[in-house]
């Protein structure tokens, strides 16, 4: 069974090439650029990539595109971002050529944040169903992160692999505070499109506090020493600009009705 790569970017030629090595024995790898002003498509055709150009309309329509222009039987969904190690592409080739094979199967991530991998917290195993039949997954969800799903006509069974991808996003605090400015921002929005309103001290303050004592706490994000306290810190303040934007937009949109 053949596997395409599905992959969406945007200026991503510091880190590309390591997920693009990590998977250049796939049969096919598609990339679909958003606009990049560096090299990352001069870097994906170098490693074989099918490049497609195509705005930016959300995670959600960005991948959904990628899939649909996959020619292969499976599809291994991957953000610029994330490594396949070896052991794990071993067992993806298993996986597919295995004659019983599933239509989805979920990885595990194991997400680095300055150069430390974050086992407490919540951030691990963290699986993510990435690997599936082509034309049997679909996105589905909320921006800024969507997930992938099986199609309801078809069965519902999904296995799991062992080995981990290697998510590298944030290697520096300028990295993380930049996506999570983006993420919060687009969380506004989305939680404004499922009618949130208003101004509300619980979202906007006791909802980051009690997140931050239940991962670093319970769920023992303190043993990941300093580089999980920023982490869960910095989470907080994620949380809180998500729903005190989502205030702002309302706000936003209350003042020019008043006006018109």
């Amino acid at each position: 069974m053949g596997l395409s790569v599905a992959i969406v970017a945007i200026n991503e030629e510091a880190i590309l090439g390591q997920t693009l090595e990590s998977v250049r024995w796939a049969d096919e790898i598609v990339l679909v650029d958003s606009g990049s002003t560096d090299r990352t498509c001069d870097i994906a055709r170098e490693y074989g990539a099918k490049v497609l150009l195509k705005a930016w309309p959300g995670f959600l329509l960005q991948k959904s595109y990628a899939f649909e222009n996959c020619a292969q039987d499976w599809i291994l969904s991957l953000d610029a971002d994330e490594v396949v190690s070896p052991e794990l592409a071993k067992e993806i080739r298993l996986a597919i050529n295995n004659p019983d094979a599933l239509n989805g199967y979920w990885i595990p991530r194991k997400n680095l944040f300055l150069g430390k991998w974050i086992r407490f917290g919540g951030f691990y195993p963290d699986p993510k169903l990435r690997l599936f039949r082509r034309g049997r997954g679909f996105m589905t969800g909320a921006e800024p992160h969507p997930r992938i799903d099986l199609k309801p006509q078809f069965d519902q069974r999904t296995g799991r692999l062992k080995n981990p991808m290697v998510h590298d996003a944030y290697p520096t605090l300028s990295s993380y505070t930049a996506h999570m400015n983006s993420y919060s921002s687009a969380g506004a929005r989305a939680a404004v499109a499922k009618g949130y309103r208003g101004f509300s001290v619980v979202d906007i303050v006791l909802r980051p506090m009690a997140t931050f004592v239940y991962n670093y706490f319970f769920r023992l994000g303190f043993l990941d020493g300093r580089e999980g306290l920023l982490l869960h810190l910095y989470h907080v303040v994620y949380v809180s600009h998500k729903y005190a934007k989502a205030w702002e937009l309302t706000r936003a949109g209350s003042s020019e009705k008043e006006g018109s």
